[in-house]
């Protein structure tokens, strides 16, 4: 969900959404499963370290140059099985496409699906899921730890699409926005409706204050609402 300036916009194709409401109405219990736990910290920490040598080496790093000594290897929480929890899709009846300000300035035109819904240390929240231009469904959050541990302007999370409605949201793989790496990048805001009251204690983090070269790109902390915010 992180594009250079102007780099061109791809059609979002509805055809897989429709399908799958269609299919979890026809379910009689559309109740999250529970998450597959068998080598679970295995899996992450290598999709980890995969990641790190396609932003230290790859060609199609986000990292300039000049940055990746100290921005990579990428900072992470440690894994904690009680950020990964099973969570409920609810369709909108409407599911309006608003306008979304991105980092650059520009507006990005998104498509609001539903709210996942999700208990998270006893706590009920829910995050407003987009329609991701890919296949399947882009959460963007903000939570405490913006500013101080994680990039103030929030952090991301992309899920395949669940023929159920019942999905595996796993805060262990949030990530930064690629506008953290370089300026250039035309990153969403998240709408102001996710932003958890709470500090997400997982997945990628910022370096610790003494070891970044440069200060933080000035994204607002609180900025402007989306145009026909969901």
């Amino acid at each position: 969900m992180n594009r250079r300036v102007n780099e061109p916009r791809r059609n979002t194709n509805t055809s897989s959404l429709t399908l799958i409401a269609s299919l979890c109405l026809g379910v009689t219990a559309c109740s999250p499963p529970e998450p597959d736990e068998s080598n679970y910290v295995t899996r992450l920490l290598d999709d980890r370290s995969y990641k790190d040598d396609v932003f230290k080496n790859g060609a199609d790093s986000p990292v300039p140059l000049d940055r990746r000594s100290w921005m990579v290897p990428l900072r992470y929480y440690e894994p904690n099985l009680s950020y990964r929890v099973p969570a409920q899709l609810n369709f909108l009846d409407e599911q309006p496409i608003f306008d979304i300000p991105t980092s650059t300035g520009q507006i990005r035109q998104m498509r609001h699906i539903g709210h996942l819904e999700f208990v998270l240390e006893g706590e009920e929240y829910r995050l407003a899921a987009l329609l991701s231009e890919g296949d399947g469904l882009f959460i963007p959050f903000r939570d405490q730890t913006n500013g101080n541990d994680t990039y103030p302007a929030g952090r991301y999370l992309d899920l395949p699409f669940s023929s159920t409605g019942s999905y595996d949201l796993d805060f262990n793989r949030a990530y930064h926005p690629t506008c953290y790496f370089d300026e250039q990048f035309d990153c969403p805001y998240p709408p102001p409706q996710n932003r958890l009251p709470t500090a997400i204690l997982a997945g990628e983090k910022l370096p610790p204050e003494n070891e970044r070269r440069i200060p933080l790109t000035d994204m607002a902390t609180t900025p402007p609402a989306p145009r026909n915010e969901p």
